[in-house]
């Protein structure tokens, strides 16, 4: 009878823990098929405001971006999320709701915090008409920019998945 209680609080205290890797798992799936090409189509196999409203609604990004420039919305993750191996950080997301005047090239980059071999994705941005950048430097990209966000010290890649990724 005790040992059936303990593995019935055991179960029950890992439970969340499964759903979170499975939530994520989602997440992440989402946002890799908004990165993801198909050359058949010659377009993004999904669109990325289904993914960035999942990850809003997990809590990881805030509804609003923390900063918009020009086209693009730069979400700062309020907690990292795994993605490829790495912990997702940033997303940045380009796109026309209104002409402003010109340029705009379309699509979604993630920025990751590395942990490790970046070697999925590298292959991930061959075989998606995307760009990777194995030593993203935040600061200069950024507060550059005078964006008015950086992220910690460390090291970061970025792997961008736009229009002219796709079409150079």
């Amino acid at each position: 009878m005790k040992r059936s209680v303990a593995l019935i609080l055991l179960a029950c205290a890992l439970l969340p823990l499964a759903a979170s890797a499975a939530d994520e798992a989602a997440l992440e799936k989402g946002l890799t098929d908004a990165l993801r090409y198909d050359r058949a189509k010659g377009e993004r196999v999904a669109p990325s405001g289904p993914a960035l409203q999942a990850y809003i609604q997990a809590g990881y990004l805030d509804l609003k971006p923390s900063v918009r420039a020009d086209y693009t919305d730069y979400r700062v993750l309020k907690k990292p999320a795994p993605f490829m191996g790495q912990r997702l950080v940033l997303v940045e997301e380009e796109y026309m709701s209104q002409y402003i005047g010109c340029c705009v090239d379309e699509g979604v980059s993630a920025v990751v915090r590395v942990e490790g071999s970046t070697a999925a994705m590298e292959k991930f941005a061959k075989a998606n008409a995307c760009t990777f950048e194995p030593k993203y430097d935040p600061e200069q990209a950024l507060t550059a920019n005078r964006l008015g966000i950086g992220l910690p010290p460390g090291r970061y890649a970025k792997l961008s998945c736009h229009e002219r990724d796709a079409n150079p």
